[in-house]
């Protein structure tokens, strides 16, 4: 098994080293029809910008695999939880994702073949994986093998750690976040990001 891991994350680093299309960039999209400033009327597109600047990003939580904690962080933090599926634009849901894994072996392993599935098939559903979100599995420290698969993840993928929250383990969702979540949280309840062009 460690070996195939090994396996995974020399093929993502030597995918990198060729300059293999895969990470943020293959998921950034330009104007979409109707999109701010698409129309012929500037007024239009001008107040149609400043709208969408004003308004939050909606968000999916979608889980790697069982039980990585999409719900919780959906309740804690805001967005829609869609469990272990994709979201679907046509019923309304959310376009951007927020992918959620535990930090064990298995979890990240989920999160590598997530990633893969949708960079290969789900791009074509008008989906955006902003980032991935990391809930640690114990507390302490992350072992080094583990670590270092979350760095090489890290290199394809934004990604926010959630620390292990002794609260939560019992229902207490009311309590206060720590500040390794702060960056997540303004994430979440942040203006949306305008489109277009690559980064």
């Amino acid at each position: 098994m460690a070996q195939a891991n090994g396996g995974e994350m020399n093929q993502l680093m030597e995918q990198g080293a060729r300059g293999a299309p895969y990470g943020p960039e293959i998921w950034v999209r330009g104007p979409r029809d109707g999109a701010a400033g698409s129309g012929d009327d500037p007024a239009a597109g001008a107040a149609a910008a400043a709208e969408t600047a004003a308004t939050p990003t909606a968000f999916a939580w979608v889980n790697a695999h069982g039980g990585a904690g999409a719900s919780t962080l959906s309740a804690v933090l805001g967005g829609a939880d869609c469990g272990n599926r994709w979201p679907d634009p046509a019923a309304g849901e959310p376009v951007t994702v927020l992918l959620v894994a535990r930090t064990h072996a298995t979890g990240l392993q989920a999160l590598s073949q997530a990633l893969d599935t949708f960079r290969r098939e789900k791009q074509q559903l008008g989906l955006t994986v902003a980032a991935a979100v990391l809930v640690a599995d114990a507390p302490g420290r992350t072992p080094r093998q583990l670590a270092q698969r979350i760095k090489v993840i890290g290199s394809v993928i934004e990604v926010h750690r959630v620390p292990w929250i002794p609260q939560w383990r019992t229902g207490n969702l009311d309590a206060p976040l720590p500040r390794e979540v702060a960056a997540l949280a303004r994430l979440v309840s942040g203006p949306q990001q305008p489109t277009g062009g690559t980064q």
